[in-house]
């Protein structure tokens, strides 16, 4: 994520910020200039430091602080492009789901920032029937008649959370059950958005014979697969060839794995070209690990993100184990998995490239006809 500052004072700023601690001035979002901007308040709402054109006002969902932001005064929306998509929220007269909440809130801001940011599609079910919406659950009270297990996962465009995700003693608990070595709220949030882009740009598209090359044929039983993974563990060789052990697993969460990876070095490389961060190891052989981060991941080949990727993350990892703590980055990159960080590259940057005026019409209405399409995977 690119690093913010007020535009009154200059003080650095957190993409969650809501007020400058410096000057005090209130702060909110603006997507449409990708900045977290400093705002006046005036008769018909607040003024943007970063603009000083239009007059906005905040989403909805900032009186539980729980998203800072902005909409056009005159928007008809009560919800930002965010918000929009939730169906399902907790009972937020409850302390502990107010607080839960409002962290899968965070994460799912900082996943939309990428997204937009990608220029990637994100339709709301109002938009369209097959569009994005998540419904965050809590799980009922113990001994409650009919208790059934919350689990995360997507289904229709429908992504489901649970909750307890945002506990950090559970979502340890989970971890370590699991033998994960790596479980966050964002990383859920990124793997469940990919089962959605899957099904929106993979399945019955052009691109469906060469994943499966990659990745492996989907049509496999999905239930059996997983219970295969629970009963019996990853694929022995399961580190030669995937990005995760769970990545094993079936080629849907293969898929679902090396797209949240690859949005983990895109956000991770624009917060390090923020800081201007240069890699220069002094050892005789560190002309590999040298590198300098100076642009826009966003924009830029998979080869440019990975020829500073590996430096970044042995350095990172260097300074966590000097401090006692787990690395920041516990992952390895065979080649069978930069091929398929290859595929979600190109398939991103496919999907987010403008139509060119000649025949745009037809093309909109291909992409309409393909959007409206039936049937869809139901993954976790």
């Amino acid at each position: 994520m690119k690093l913010f500052e007020c535009q009154h004072c200059g003080q650095p700023l957190y993409f969650r910020n809501t007020r400058c601690e410096r000057c005090g001035r209130q702060l909110g979002y603006l997507p449409a200039k990708q900045t977290l901007t400093a705002l006046e308040p005036d008769a018909r709402g607040f003024r943007a430091l970063a603009e000083r054109r239009g007059r906005y006002r905040y989403c909805a969902n900032a009186q539980y602080d729980a998203c800072n932001w902005l909409l056009h005064v005159e928007s008809p929306e009560q919800f930002c492009a965010v918000c929009r998509h939730n169906r399902t929220i907790p009972d937020l007269t409850i302390p502990e789901n107010l607080i839960n909440w409002r962290t899968i809130e965070y994460a799912k801001h900082r996943l939309f920032y990428t997204l937009l940011k990608l220029r990637l599609p994100l339709a709301t079910r109002q938009e369209d029937p097959d569009g994005l919406a998540f419904d965050v659950l809590a799980h009922p009270a113990d001994g409650t008649p009919g208790r059934e297990p919350i689990l995360t996962g997507h289904a229709s465009g429908l992504i489901t959370i649970n909750l307890a995700e945002a506990d950090d003693i559970e979502r340890e608990r989970q971890r370590k059950n699991l033998a994960e070595p790596y479980r966050t709220v964002l990383g859920h949030v990124r793997h469940e958005i990919a089962h959605y882009y899957w099904d929106r740009l993979v399945r019955d598209s052009v691109h469906i014979e060469e994943f499966r090359k990659l990745f492996g044929d989907e049509r496999q039983d999905y239930a059996a697969a997983l219970q295969r993974h629970y009963d019996n563990g990853p694929q022995p060789s399961w580190r030669e060839q995937f990005v995760s052990a769970y990545a094993s697993s079936h080629p849907w969460e293969d898929f679902a794995e090396t797209w949240a990876h690859y949005l983990h070095m895109v956000d991770t490389i624009e917060t390090a070209a923020g800081f201007g961060m240069r890699v220069r190891p002094r050892i005789k052989q560190g002309g590999d690990l040298a590198t300098e981060i100076n642009f826009d991941p966003h924009k830029a080949t998979l080869d440019r993100i990975l020829e500073s990727w590996f430096p970044l993350t042995f350095a990172v990892n260097s300074i966590n184990r000097s401090m006692g703590i787990p690395d920041l980055y516990p992952f390895v990159l065979p080649p069978p998995v930069i091929d398929k960080l290859s595929f979600v590259h190109d398939l991103i940057h496919a999907a987010s490239q403008p139509p060119p005026e000649e025949g745009r019409r037809s093309l909109l209405e291909a992409l309409a006809q393909r959007w409206r399409g039936s049937g869809s995977s139901n993954v976790s």
